[in-house]
C-alpha cells in the first residue's frame, strides 16, 4: 500500500532523514517511534507532502505520489496533527464539512457522514454539531480531529503524535476506543508517536527511529524480545515487562488455555494482549475471563495464574 525507498531529507545542511526504506501493506498500521527530532515527524509529512523528500521514492496503492498535486493528493489522506487542527471559528458540523465541501458532495450526505461518525466516536451530532473547538475538552476535540481526517473515507490515514497533548488518563482511555473503532479495520495507518506504550498498543509494525534512521523494525514483539542493538535494548529496557506483556496477545498462549464450552459469551477475544486481560481482571475484580477466537469458533477461560505461568514459560524460552 505504501512503499517508502530510500527517502532523505535536508534542511540546508541538516540532514533530517537519512535513506530510509519501509512498507505498510493494506490495512496495517505502522508506528514511527522515536525521541524528539529523530526525523519520524519529518517523514510522516513526506507521505502527503507537507514536506517533500529531497530524494528517493514514495508511492501509495501503486501510484508515485511525487506524479499527484499535492492539493489533490491530501483529499485521498487523512491527516490527525497533535494540535488536532480544527478551524476555531468553525462549528464541529463546518470543521467536518470542509473537505467533503472540496469533493462536491451534496449537504445530505456530509450530514448523514458526520452524524455516523460523531456517534462511533461518543459525541452525538444533536449535542456536538453546534459547538465550537473552544467548547470542547481535550479528548474531545482529538475525537473531532479524527472524525474530520476519516469523513471521506480516505484509504490512508496519517496520524502525528494524535494523543499527544492530552493527560495520561485521557490518553488511555481514547487509545482504547480507536482500537476499538470499527471505520479504522480497513485503513493502513501510520501513526508517530515517542510513548512506547502507544507504539506497542496500537502497532501492527514498529520502525524504531534515531538521528534520522531506521534503527530497527519489525512487530512490536520482535522488537522487545529481539533487540537487534543496543540503542533499541536501551530504548526499551526501563519499561522491558511491561512492554513484553503488551506484545504478546492471548492467542500466543491459546493452547495453554482450557476449554469453556458452556459460556454463553466471551469477555475478551483472543487479539487481547496479556498485559491487556490483566487489566480487565483486575477492573472487574474477577477470577477469570471468557475469551473468545472468531478463527476458531472456540471459547476458553484465562484466569491471572495462567497468564503468569504462561509468560514466564516464554521468557525462559527466549
Amino acid at each position: 500500500m505504501i512503499i517508502a525507498d530510500q527517502i532523505s531529507k535536508h534542511f540546508n545542511d541538516i540532514q533530517a532523514v537519512k535513506n530510509i526504506s519501509f512498507e505498510v501493506k493494506q490495512g496495517e498500521t505502522m508506528v514511527l517511534l522515536g525521541t524528539s527530532g529523530c526525523g519520524k515527524t519529518t517523514t510522516l509529512k513526506m507521505l502527503n507532502r507537507l514536506i517533500d523528500a529531497t530524494s528517493g521514492n514514495i508511492t501509495i496503492d501503486g501510484k508515485n505520489i511525487f506524479q499527484e498535486q499535492p492539493e489533490i493528493l491530501r483529499r485521498t489522506i487523512g491527516y490527525v496533527s497533535q494540535n488536532n487542527g480544527l478551524f476555531p471559528h468553525f462549528t464541529v458540523a463546518q470543521n467536518l464539512a470542509v473537505v467533503p465541501k472540496l469533493l462536491g458532495w451534496k449537504k445530505d450526505k456530509i450530514l448523514q457522514r458526520s452524524g455516523e461518525l460523531l456517534d462511533q466516536l461518543k459525541l452525538p451530532f444533536n449535542e456536538f454539531g453546534n459547538k465550537y473547538p473552544d467548547e470542547l475538552s481535550g479528548g474531545q476535540k482529538q475525537r473531532v480531529s479524527l472524525a474530520r481526517a476519516l469523513i471521506a473515507d480516505p484509504p490512508v490515514l496519517l496520524m502525528d503524535e494524535p494523543f499527544g497533548a492530552l493527560d495520561p488518563v485521557t490518553r488511555s482511555g481514547i487509545r482504547k476506543e480507536f482500537k476499538q473503532l470499527p471505520e479504522l479495520k480497513s485503513k493502513t495507518i501510520v501513526l508517530v508517536t515517542h510513548d512506547v506504550q502507544e507504539a506497542f498498543e496500537l502497532g501492527d509494525h514498529v520502525c524504531l527511529m534515531d538521528k534520522g534512521q531506521i534503527v530497527q523494525s519489525g512487530t512490536p514483539e520482535a522488537l522487545i524480545f529481539n533487540p537487534e542493538n543496543d540503542f533499541a535494548r536501551s530504548f526499551f529496557k526501563d519499561q522491558r515487562l511491561l512492554l513484553q506483556l503488551k506484545s504478546l496477545s492471548l492467542k500466543t498462549i491459546w493452547n495453554q488455555l482450557s476449554g469453556a464450552p458452556n459460556a454463553s459469551k466471551a469477555d475478551i477475544t483472543s487479539d487481547e494482549s496479556l498485559w491487556g486481560a490483566m487489566e480487565i481482571l483486575s477492573e472487574k475484580q474477577s477470577q477469570q475471563l471468557v475469551v473468545g477466537d472468531l478463527g476458531l469458533s472456540e471459547q476458553k477461560i484465562v484466569t491471572l495464574a495462567v497468564i503468569e505461568t504462561a509468560f514466564n514459560h516464554i521468557q525462559n524460552r527466549r
